[in-house]
């Protein structure tokens, strides 16, 4: 495993090349385009744990609510989730050469990488899932990998990431497409982005009074890389 860089110093001798020494990346929804990946396995998950089937007139009401409320609108109880997601990453294993980052993030991450940022991921997704579909170049600007967290347990890993930067929250940047990054992002006091290209609805985001609402990755650079 890498380990995160030091902060560059800048001409006038304060720490730090840019707004954020730290950006911390989720992978679905953020970096990689699998909503419709997902959406078309959904069924047979469904169906294998024994949920209901999202019916196609309700994607949008879904888009709009938090990782919780959505779990009790389809009638699955909190211990059937590691279950779940365990599943859901084999399934994305077998399928990984279908899923691609989206448009801008090759771009987004070798900015930030050439301005002195360090780059993390955290996501629930699993390590080499996120390298394949990323590609060698843009692994290999991940300085620190943060895979496998529970649905849940963001915040726990979040906090761990920001203690070994040693940098302040406010210098570490989280960015996500779900309202339950925000609520890890919050919990330990980190600048949030919110993605307006993911999987919950850029207005939902938007309630969430994010630092940021992104709409395109070359938005990100221009944030953080003053």
């Amino acid at each position: 495993m890498a380990a995160f860089r030091e902060p560059a110093a800048s001409a006038d001798g304060a720490r730090g090349p840019a707004a954020y020494g730290l950006v911390v990346l989720d992978f679905d929804g953020t970096l990689a385009d699998t909503f419709a990946w997902f959406s078309s396995v959904l069924g047979g998950v469904a169906d294998r744990y024994r949920f209901r089937r999202v019916a196609e007139e309700e994607v949008e009401g879904l888009r709009r609510l938090g990782a919780r409320e959505i779990l009790t609108r389809l009638g699955i109880p909190r211990w059937k989730v590691p279950l779940i997601a365990r599943h859901m990453h084999g399934l994305a294993a077998r399928d990984a050469g279908r899923l691609r980052p989206f448009p801008g993030i090759a771009a987004m991450l070798a900015d930030l990488d050439g301005a002195g940022v360090s780059l993390a991921v955290l996501s629930s997704n699993r390590e080499d899932v996120v390298r394949r579909v990323l590609g060698p170049e843009s692994a290999g600007r991940i300085a620190v990998w943060s895979c496998g967290a529970s649905i849940f347990g963001k915040a726990r890993r979040l906090r761990g990431l920001v203690a070994a930067s040693r940098l302040p929250p406010e210098r570490v940047l989280c960015l996500g497409d779900e309202i339950r990054d925000a609520e890890a992002a919050r919990a330990v006091g980190c600048a949030f982005g919110a993605v307006a290209w993911g999987y919950t609805d850029a207005q939902a985001l938007a309630a969430t009074e994010p630092d940021h609402l992104f709409r395109e990755p070359a938005e990100v650079v221009a944030a953080v890389v003053e």
